[in-house]
């Protein structure tokens, strides 16, 4: 049995400790944000914080969350969190939508550590969070927003 904090709260895994926390996640605990894109790493969709760094989840073994604190979409409600929330529907930056979770999830991470994002720092944080609906000047323009009201 695996234990580690999940959107703040103390949950735990019965899966075998190699399981991808990305499946976890989604199929055990039941929260469904965070998306499967790829499987190995490149395209961001699966970004989880882990302890507050943005990770990409279908590669991480549950066993390593261990004592651990997993942010997912669905417990981004921080300032910055909310924040961005809020602009990326102002701005409206979704298409599909189906990378939008590790985007946020990531741009909450920058924010929290910048509170006035560079273009060459938006770009550092963001960097393998792909999206094919090629939303990046949207989301490039929510981070200035979200940044402006944090």
């Amino acid at each position: 049995m695996i234990k580690f904090k999940l959107n703040g709260k103390d949950v735990q895994s019965d899966s075998e400790g190699e399981t991808p926390l990305l499946w976890v996640v989604r199929d055990e605990l039941n929260y469904k944000g965070t998306k499967f894109g790829c499987g190995i790493a490149q395209c961001g969709a699966c970004t989880v914080q882990i302890d507050g760094t943005p990770t990409r989840s279908c590669v991480i073994p549950v066993s390593a969350v261990a004592d651990k604190d997993v942010t997912t979409i669905e417990g981004l409600n921080s300032p910055a969190g909310l924040a961005l929330k809020q602009a990326w529907v102002s701005e409206q930056v979704p298409q599909c939508g189906y990378c939008q979770s590790g985007q946020l999830v990531s741009a909450e991470a920058l924010l929290r550590s910048k509170s006035a994002p560079t273009d060459d720092d938006i770009s550092r944080a963001m960097d393998g969070n792909l999206c094919r609906c090629m939303a990046y000047t949207r989301i490039r323009k929510a981070i200035k927003t979200a940044a402006q009201e944090v």
